[in-house]
């Protein structure tokens, strides 16, 4: 069944229908994950129309990874999250340091607004910046 409320929008990345030669659509749940992961993956002020869209979480890249820098950026990520993207709603994150060397897995749990649906997404940060092009291809 559709989620017609959750809007439609350019997939990310862009790519073309084949088919139809226009720019290829994601619809409902995706569609908000999309979201999810272009607010996580755009720097805040890259955006010059919009300079408040997106995160600071590149700011995190060579920080220490301690219990207090990762509650830190855990309430960070969903607050971004909770005020960028008004599709969803009861968001909880959780980060794990410990199963990969120099990568951070962030799970985001969520609650697409005006359903009971759940959605989720697992967000690898990488540590090292020379990895960044791996982050891209395991969404």
């Amino acid at each position: 069944m559709q989620q017609d409320f959750l809007g439609t929008g350019i997939k990310f990345p862009p790519r073309v229908d084949s088919g139809t030669g226009r720019f290829a659509m994601s619809f409902g749940s995706q569609s908000v994950k999309e979201s999810i992961y272009l607010i996580l993956m755009t720097n805040r002020g890259e955006r010059w129309l919009e300079p408040s869209f997106g995160s600071n979480l590149m700011n995190y890249t060579f920080m220490d990874v301690s219990v207090t820098t990762l509650s830190i950026m855990s309430d960070n990520i969903r607050s971004l999250i909770l005020s960028q993207e008004p599709r969803v709603s009861d968001v909880d994150v959780e980060i794990d340091a410990q199963s990969r060397e120099g990568c951070l897995i962030i799970l985001i749990n969520y609650m697409l607004a005006g359903t009971n649906a759940q959605g989720n997404m697992v967000f690898p940060f990488y540590l090292n910046a020379a990895r960044e092009e791996q982050a891209d291809e395991t969404f």
